[in-house]
């Protein structure tokens, strides 16, 4: 076990033995991003499914279980979960993982959290839907969440390189 999954590893029995005394989105929050730190370390697609299927089910109850949360901790679960879907994507190229990140995420725009217009435009750009990928990266520039370098870098938005509006777009943010 290398050194960077022990610790990963230790804090999991932990919050698992917190999950025992009591959940807590936060809690629920935590215990998923482990998992999905897992993931990313992880070589072997078994695995890595393996801890996105507990990360989602984690994410899902966070996002259920309690009637009351702020907002921005109901937000952080469904961006997560977001995360976690798109990582499936990635692993599996199933567009529908896709559209599961936008079912979660598109009732949520009315409250302009810059990086749920990101996931928006990663998720339609995986399923090969440029106006849509347009739209939600026209929206995403205008927030305080935007970050060039990130948007740059995506290879989700590789094809849209040599486009004049996304080329207008990154511009309009060096200045």
């Amino acid at each position: 076990m290398t050194d960077r999954i022990k610790p990963i590893i230790q804090r999991i029995g932990e919050t698992d033995q917190l999950y025992l005394q009591g959940n807590t989105p936060e809690l629920a929050l935590e215990r998923a991003d482990l998992r999905l730190e897992l993931v990313m370390l992880s070589q072997l697609r078994q695995e890595q499914i393996h801890f996105l299927q507990e990360a989602v089910v984690l994410l899902e109850q966070g996002r259920i279980e309690f009637e009351e949360m702020p907002l921005r901790l109901y937000v952080d679960l469904s961006l997560h979960l977001a995360k976690a879907y798109m990582i499936y994507f990635e692993i599996t190229r199933e567009a529908r993982f896709a559209t599961i990140t936008q079912q979660i995420l598109k009732p949520m725009t009315h409250d302009d959290f810059g990086d749920i217009y990101f996931f928006l435009a990663y998720a339609s750009a995986a399923k090969n839907e440029p106006s849509l990928a347009r739209h939600w990266l026209k929206k995403y520039s205008a927030t305080q969440a935007f970050d060039l370098q990130m948007l740059r870098g995506h290879s989700a938005f590789f094809a849209y390189r040599e486009e004049v509006w996304f080329n207008s777009m990154l511009h309009s943010k060096l200045h």
